[in-house]
């Protein structure tokens, strides 16, 4: 199991973003975390894979567990050797390279198995197949997306960290995003999913956690998280059996009730 318990991030020794985080990604499960831009997500995500430094933040307190071992202060190599890998929001593909130098690159803590995961990937993605000599950065939105992805999953993870990875698709490419998550899934990877897009995230989801100013608010199954009168309102555009018009949404009527 991934472990975060009362962690507390700061940056550059003065800005403290994350207030006691605690949550948990069960092996083998797909774990939403929600919430406004500045939750706090992304740096939830950099605390995990060890990313914070080049950020210039760190743990200050509370403690990062992957099978009750402390990973939070390894190096981002170790910490993928260890099972987790993560796709990086804007996707950071290398443009300059080809489909299948990108992918190469991410199997680099997992070379024995190369071949094989590159042909997992494949399957995956038949579309990276059949543009595996193209130049990256030639690629749409969407078969970016595809590759950072497929990248990650070249070291063989147990955990797939994903950042935003509908942000900036058409509904169509989001649809296929969703059901390759599933997939993905499927085949034994656990998946922490930031999302802002909801309806996404907790229709494929087993569990939620909604965070707000670095503190998480909400907890719960998924499926109990998408029938929170709250979550309903403020995330999924919905006011009981209406979806709110652009003016209700972007001013509140009403404070939500962990901010009462």
């Amino acid at each position: 199991m991934l472990e975060l318990r009362n962690v507390e991030v700061v940056y550059s020794d003065v800005i403290l973003v994350l207030r006691g985080v605690s949550l948990q990604v069960p092996d083998g499960r797909i774990v939403a975390l929600l919430g406004p831009n500045g939750a706090g997500k992304t740096t939830t995500l950099r605390a995990i894979s060890g990313l914070l430094d080049v950020h210039n933040g760190e743990v200050t307190k509370g403690e990062i567990l992957l099978d009750g071992t402390p990973i939070h202060t390894l190096a981002p190599q170790k910490v993928v050797t260890l099972g987790l890998s993560q796709v990086l929001e804007g996707r950071r593909i290398l443009g300059e390279l080809t489909v299948e130098e990108n992918l190469r690159l991410g199997a680099h803590t997992a070379r024995k198995e190369l071949e094989e995961n590159l042909a997992r990937v494949y399957d995956l993605f038949p579309v990276l197949e059949e543009r595996a000599r193209s130049t990256a950065g030639y690629l749409s939105g969407g078969q970016q997306q595809m590759l950072a992805i497929g990248r990650a999953l070249m070291s063989n993870p147990r955990y797939l960290l994903l950042d935003e990875p509908s942000l900036g698709l058409a509904p169509i490419m989001v649809q296929q995003i969703r059901d390759i998550i599933v997939e993905i899934n499927r085949q034994g990877t656990g998946v922490l999913l930031v999302e802002q897009n909801a309806h996404m995230a907790l229709s494929i989801a087993d569990h939620g956690y909604v965070m707000e100013t670095g503190k998480v608010v909400m907890d719960k199954p998924a499926a109990e998280l998408a029938q929170d009168e709250d979550v309903r309102e403020f995330y999924l555009g919905l006011h009981g059996d209406e979806v709110a018009s652009f003016a209700n949404v972007k001013h509140y009527r009403r404070k939500k009730r962990w901010l009462s």
